[in-house]
């Protein structure tokens, strides 16, 4: 074993103790559990609890993750700007395929969301650049606002024995369904 190695496994992993997940009493829509797991962050104090890693498709196939914050969720998804013109830009006019992955480390849970993102209109996106505190006071042309539609989410729960919950939410044509997923060693 290498020292990195052994100084990693001594490294603690979770507060203790964890809350737990009821898999018995979930929303039917996968945003009410978000918004609550979300609503739970912020007032815990966390810090950017709204930062998420958010992974887009490059052209060779291969994925590529960056630290977004999202800025709002509502009936078009979960919204997040970039300019069209960056490199996410440009992977997502070619493959609009993301994924969105939360993490609270306080109460070990995460939150991944996957699905299309869609641009939203130029009256939201120059609205959203207004917001920022780097605005001066000029419109940018190359700047938008995206939402991610979801088509899968999948929530975890850490538990002290790393046998983490999981469910797993999929939008079918009946409707978003959900399940657990099998986690033999967390």
């Amino acid at each position: 074993m290498s020292d990195l190695e052994s100084r990693l496994r001594t490294l603690p992993a979770f507060p203790n103790p964890l809350p737990v997940l009821d898999t018995t009493g979930l929303p039917q829509h996968p945003d009410a559990l978000f918004r609550a797991w979300l609503d739970e962050a912020i007032a815990s104090g966390a810090r950017q609890p709204h930062a998420m890693a958010f992974a887009t498709v490059r052209a060779d196939g291969l994925p590529a993750v960056r630290t977004l914050i999202l800025k709002d969720l509502d009936a078009d998804g979960y919204h997040f700007s970039t300019h069209r013109t960056s490199r996410k830009g440009l992977e997502l006019a070619a493959n609009p395929r993301a994924s969105m992955l939360f993490f609270w480390r306080e109460s070990g849970r995460q939150v991944r969301v996957t699905g299309d993102a869609i641009p939203l209109s130029e009256d939201a996106s120059q609205r959203d650049w207004r917001e920022r505190p780097s605005y001066t006071g000029e419109p940018n042309l190359e700047w938008q606002r995206y939402a991610l539609r979801p088509t899968e989410f999948e929530f975890m729960q850490a538990r002290e024995d790393r046998q983490h919950t999981r469910i797993e939410y999929r939008l079918g044509e009946l409707g978003w369904a959900h399940e657990p997923v099998a986690t033999p060693a967390g």
